[in-house]
């Protein structure tokens, strides 16, 4: 069973409140995302560190209805 865009990008809305997130279906198929997520969650934060929140966030679904994820992740510029 697919998991679709919105559902990703709410539940890591949920998890991680001022995340701004963008989704793309890789392969338009419901199984193969592309997510970029920007979070001030995430300063101070290894990268592996930044994606196990993101991972997290998705509640067990990743390798089951979600069976591909491209993960970007990073604080946002303190330009």
């Amino acid at each position: 069973m697919a998991m679709d865009a919105a559902m990703i990008e709410q539940m890591i809305r949920e998890a991680i409140p001022d995340a701004q997130v963008s989704i793309e279906d890789l392969r338009g198929d419901g199984d193969h995302y592309a997510a970029h997520v920007v979070s001030a969650a995430f300063r101070g934060k290894s990268r592996v560190q930044q994606h196990q929140m993101v991972y997290q966030a998705l509640r067990g679904k990743m390798g089951n209805e979600l069976h591909a994820l491209a993960l970007q992740t990073s604080p946002p510029d303190d330009a």
